[in-house]
């Protein structure tokens, strides 16, 4: 079943015709494609880009990581488990693409500790440095075009950190009773 519209003045509104061999296909073209709109209402609503690829993670992990250096307290532990907690989204992506995860994301903190670290000019490009899923390689993601709507990025890491902090303040415990009605501590 389609539905055509003719004669509309502007040029608004678009028809995406979906054809595939199977219901389960159409569902996830339609799926895919929803996701692909927001991304893009996403960055046009906040006009603001951020290299994908895991390159914002590996930045913002080596980042706090040179932060907790400089702390005495038990904050430090606090603040080095958080940066590499971040390393988690570089991580499941080499692994969804089959890659080494463990060398990839080694070698993406290094470049990035190495850009922030240098002061040499022609390091600053380091800063975008993200995987590249298909070659199993590292490389400037902004030139090849693989970014994220930084909006998206604030959102996810505010509701993680939220999430975290609500676990962490948790201080009830749990009892069970057992058969007999006792608590068991």
């Amino acid at each position: 079943e389609m539905l055509y519209v003719y004669g509309c003045k502007g040029h608004g509104a678009s028809t995406i015709v979906l054809r595939g061999a199977n219901e389960y296909m159409l569902d996830e073209m339609d799926r895919a494609l929803h996701d692909s709109l927001c991304v893009v209402k996403r960055m046009l609503e906040s006009n603001t880009l951020v290299p994908g690829g895991g390159a914002a993670e590996a930045a913002l992990s080596v980042s706090l990581d040179d932060y907790a250096n400089t702390i005495e307290s038990r904050e430090q532990m606090v603040i080095s488990e958080y940066a590499d907690a971040l390393l988690v989204i570089p991580k499941t992506l080499a692994v969804n693409a089959a890659k080494d995860a463990s060398e990839l994301v080694a070698k993406l903190r290094s470049v990035h500790a190495k850009g922030q670290h240098s002061e040499d000019a022609s390091d600053d490009a380091l800063k975008f440095m993200g995987l590249d899923l298909v070659d199993g390689v590292i490389r400037d993601n902004l030139a090849a075009g693989v970014v994220e709507p930084a909006i998206s990025k604030i959102k996810s890491l505010r509701f993680a950190t939220e999430a975290a902090i609500t676990i962490l303040r948790i201080d009830d415990r749990i009892t069970l009773n057992d058969m007999k009605g006792l608590a068991q501590q």
